[in-house]
């Protein structure tokens, strides 16, 4: 009788995506490399010179994972990997400047399919003044994958990390909410009905907004801009690919902080509320939980309100307080409870 070597192991759900990295990072030091920030924020950070850092991240998507070919096309996809890569250089108040990208297709993909998908990368390129420095091309035996490596660099004195936040900083976010889970929403039920009767056109009116923020989402790079000439750094940031509620969360965790936000200052956008509403949620469930927004979430001493409330785009949703004190979130009926990470992740069912 064969011995099952499964008894005993454990699940990946059991860890989830982030309890994974931790414990695949556990054996590696950073400080014995000469790195100063390795595993556990956006991007590493290591000495470039006397006044620089030099960031670096990557991003994996893949096709059934992280996106669906039957309606994100391949332009918009090329473009995405670049934008949500230039997010992460985004969240350490840095500048990006090269990437390298491989992908692995199967045989399905013709090389005019692939012109599109590079039509993308280059126009994201081209937009946020990046070079492709290389890559590398594989086949695959299903679907498609793609790799982006992303290289930038930080001022010395401007660089932000999720760890420095402090009590009573206040906590700050970039535009609004949960559109692109409404845009993938909207996206899930067209298909949906296409697959029950193909003569059926997606019929996307009234939904453009949401939709664009989910195959095309922007980083916010001029939000960076704004911060700069208004002589705010950040005492932390992230960007929102997980969700308000998990994002938060990585900030205190990384910080050793409480925070409170008011669901009353979520910023919604009108045709998030309406998706939302469709599907009998509520537009600040999408806000806290959905995910692939990238906005900046980032908090500031109070000593920056007057500057801060001034930059046009960013809201001031809470305030951070001691780590005894949780994560909260007060409705708009004045109560307070705590606040769980809800959002998506890796491995789970």
């Amino acid at each position: 009788m064969l011995e099952d070597k499964s008894v005993g192991l454990t699940p990946l759900a059991q860890l989830g995506e982030f309890g994974l990295i931790d414990r695949l990072t556990r054996n590696f030091n950073p400080s014995a490399t000469g790195l100063k920030v390795g595993p556990g924020d956006d991007c590493a950070v290591w000495e470039k010179n006397e006044k620089e850092f030099y960031l670096a991240s990557t991003d994996v998507l893949a096709e059934g994972i992280h996106f669906d070919l039957s309606y994100c096309p391949l332009k918009h996809l090329g473009y995405k990997a670049i934008a949500v890569n230039i997010s992460d250089i985004c969240a350490m108040n840095g500048q990006a400047w090269g990437i390298l990208v491989s992908i692995g297709f199967s045989n399905r993909f013709s090389v005019e399919a692939l012109d599109e998908l590079y039509a993308g990368i280059h126009a994201a390129c081209l937009k946020y003044n990046v070079l492709l420095l290389g890559g590398d091309t594989s086949t695959s035996v299903q679907g498609l994958f793609i790799s982006v490596t992303i290289l930038g660099s930080v001022s010395k004195d401007k660089l932000t990390l999720r760890s420095g936040a402090k009590k009573n900083d206040l906590i700050c976010v970039s535009g609004d909410l949960g559109a692109s889970y409404a845009g993938l929403k909207i996206l899930q039920r067209e298909k949906s009905v296409f697959l029950e009767n193909p003569s059926v056109q997606p019929d996307l009116v009234g939904f453009e907004y949401v939709v664009e923020r989910q195959l095309k989402p922007e980083p916010r790079a001029d939000i960076i801009e704004a911060l700069s000439q208004a002589n705010i750094i950040p005492s932390s940031m992230i960007d929102i690919s997980d969700g308000l509620s998990g994002d938060l969360t990585h900030i205190c965790q990384a910080s050793n902080s409480g925070a409170l936000i008011y669901q009353d200052k979520l910023p919604v956008d009108h045709e998030t509320e309406k998706v939302a509403e469709e599907f009998t949620h509520t537009g600040h469930t999408y806000a806290l939980n959905g995910g692939e927004d990238y906005e900046l979430l980032f908090t500031v001493g109070l000593n920056s309100f007057e500057k801060v409330k001034d930059i046009p785009g960013v809201k001031i949703i809470g305030h951070m307080q001691e780590a005894a004190s949780g994560i909260q979130l007060e409705t708009s009926l004045g109560e307070r409870i705590d606040l769980k990470p809800n959002s998506w992740n890796h491995f789970v069912s």
